[in-house]
């Protein structure tokens, strides 16, 4: 039985690389870049103010001497006149900064002069160059902003469109087949017979597929018999992966591991999540995993969600850990990996992990509830009240990481395919 470590290791060193393709920014949301992203214009384009006021030149300041304003620049219009001595100009954020103006002083800090429609007193001495955003200030011309493996994140998005570029070079998302087992497993949206349960895996795996930045493809539920199985795997062999859920155990009924034939390997020292089997069918990357709730999703975020995004080029491909304190013990037992679902709140020396209720497989409440999932090494025992572990995030708002974070050494350096 493998180590998670190991196990990790065996699947990146399985993956390759997805082709890159152009997409508008509407459609880049999650994905990976795959070139550089350079400005071929300054940001902003030129000196503009940074608040409603007046653009004036800062030695003209005087106490109780009225400055004439030549003209209101707004937003989106350019300036037509030339601030010299004694003159200003009522200025909108983001306007062109006008000639000659060498600072801004907002509004709140002016009041009308003799004439209120024509002058103005200012009632602050400002500083040279003070509210105003210099032309290139966030972005020059030729600047790299973005590399080759950065996730199109919604500023990243907004930052390529502030530089004028429509669409950008990308992985292409990677197509997921999922497929479901078991005579006992029926859709949502039929009435159930005796035995039955609905179908909850799938569609937890076609949102984990979406969130890594895969296109999650639904190929149904197959049957618990050999030769239906085989049918069901043959129709998802056109994806990049292919997930199915549940029949890696060892009972009667679970035939996975026989329909798909020469397995990388098909067990994990980590609880939940022991039953994975992972090879390939005819050269399409699977992943079986099990059946039970927890260990399903739980063994996505370990194994496939880095696989999918380091297909992608994503340097990042793992979820960010973290250091807890523990507000109720944890009973363990030596030999496996534990990873417990925990919920996490802010203390006085850091964040605090409370187990979540029940820490059974098949309980899909826990995931619910989970910040996070502790990461207890295999050689542990029982975890106490205060003792600080190692949490893994698992909400997809939390970030990435470079590494997998787990607090043991089991495993040579992940291999790096430069995809």
């Amino acid at each position: 039985m493998l180590s998670m470590g190991q196990a990790l290791e065996r699947c990146l060193s399985a993956v390759l690389p997805v082709l890159p393709e152009r997409v508008a920014l509407d459609r880049a949301f999650s994905r990976v870049l795959a070139q550089d992203i350079v400005s071929p214009i300054d940001v902003p384009p030129w000196n503009n103010s940074a608040m409603d006021g007046f653009a004036l030149r800062a030695q003209d300041v005087l106490p109780e001497v009225s400055l004439q304003v030549l003209e209101t620049i707004a937003a989106g219009s350019m300036p037509t006149q030339v601030v010299r001595p004694g003159t200003c100009s009522r200025i909108m954020t983001g306007a062109p900064m006008p000639q000659g103006a060498d600072c801004v002083v907002m509004v709140e800090r002016t009041r009308p002069g003799p004439s209120p429609e024509t002058q103005v007193l200012i009632d602050e001495q400002p500083k040279v160059g003070q509210n105003i955003r210099p032309q290139g200030g966030d972005v020059g011309i030729g600047q790299a902003v973005l590399k080759a493996g950065g996730s199109m994140t919604p500023a990243a998005v907004a930052m390529v469109a502030s530089l004028g570029i429509p669409s950008v070079l990308v992985a292409q998302a990677p197509r997921v087949a999922i497929l479901g087992t078991g005579d006992e497993v029926i859709e949502p949206g039929f009435e159930r017979t005796a035995g039955q349960i609905y179908s909850s895996n799938t569609l937890a795996l076609m949102g984990m597929v979406r969130q890594a930045g895969g296109e999650p493809i639904h190929c149904g539920i197959a049957p618990d018999d050999p030769e239906g199985l085989a049918r069901a795997l043959d129709r998802c062999l056109r994806c990049d992966f292919v997930l199915s859920t549940g029949g890696v155990s060892v009972g009667d009924f679970d035939h996975v591991k026989d329909v798909v034939g020469t397995l990388n390997f098909w067990k994990v020292a980590v609880k939940p999540g022991k039953p994975l089997a992972f090879g390939a069918i005819k050269g399409v990357p699977f992943f079986g995993l099990p059946g039970n709730p927890v260990s399903c999703m739980v063994n996505f975020l370990q194994f496939v969600r880095p696989v999918i995004r380091r297909s992608m080029g994503d340097p990042k491909p793992f979820l960010p850990v973290i250091q807890a304190q523990l507000t109720h013990g944890l009973r363990k037992r030596t030999g496996r990996a534990h990873l417990s679902r925990v919920t996490l709140a802010p203390g006085e020396q850091g964040w605090l992990a409370t187990p979540t209720a029940t820490q059974s497989s098949g309980v899909l409440m826990s995931m619910v509830l989970a910040d996070g999932l502790t990461l207890l090494p295999p050689d542990a025992g029982n975890q106490d009240a205060g003792d600080w572990i190692s949490v893994q995030l698992i909400r997809a708002d939390w970030g990435s990481a470079s590494s997998p974070g787990y607090p043991w050494k089991d495993h040579a350096p992940l291999p790096d395919h430069g995809c």
